[in-house]
């Protein structure tokens, strides 16, 4: 799954228009036009398409976090430069002020159950024992589940076989 394949379900899931994504940037740090976020979310094949880098899908995530729950107080967050799936999970789990049993309610949705010990492996740091790698199946997974529960649809023209 590619930052843009990301961004283009977080548009659909929460039904985002142009200029809510661009206010999700702003919220984050950067002043996105609104002709790259047309651009960043085009298919993949499309002429205009842009990839839309790690430090920019970690600040689309950032202003996500401060509409969700509000800006913290003092200095904001640096975005990464470099993301992974954890990483990923984590700020969607902090953005939805969600507790492990609600992230695991939103696999079940998906058909792809977990356990709450796999799930906290995945918030573990690198170094850690216990911490796992989140696999692009499982965010892929948790994604179409949060679509289920928030717009009650299972597919949509862009949503692919879940198998990895």
């Amino acid at each position: 799954m590619t930052n843009n394949d990301i961004l283009r379900r977080l548009r659909f899931i929460f039904d985002y228009g142009d200029s809510q994504m661009m206010a999700l940037f702003a919220g984050g740090g950067f002043n996105a036009s609104r002709e790259q976020v047309s651009d960043w979310l085009k298919a993949d094949d499309k002429p205009d398409f842009k990839e839309l880098r790690d430090v920019q899908l970690a600040i689309f995530l950032n202003g996500l976090i401060n509409k969700k729950r509000g800006k913290r107080e003092g200095e904001q967050p640096e975005p990464e430069k470099k993301l992974n799936n954890n990483i990923i999970l984590r700020k969607l789990k902090i953005a939805l002020d969600f507790k492990d049993e609600q992230i695991l309610e939103v696999m079940d949705l998906a058909g792809f159950p977990l356990s709450k010990h796999e799930l906290s492996a995945f918030f573990r740091k690198p170094g850690h024992n216990n911490y796992r790698e989140c696999q692009t199946q499982v965010l892929r997974n948790f994604l179409r589940g949060l679509q289920i529960q928030l717009r009650g649809s299972s597919q949509d023209a862009s949503d692919s076989p879940v198998e990895s």
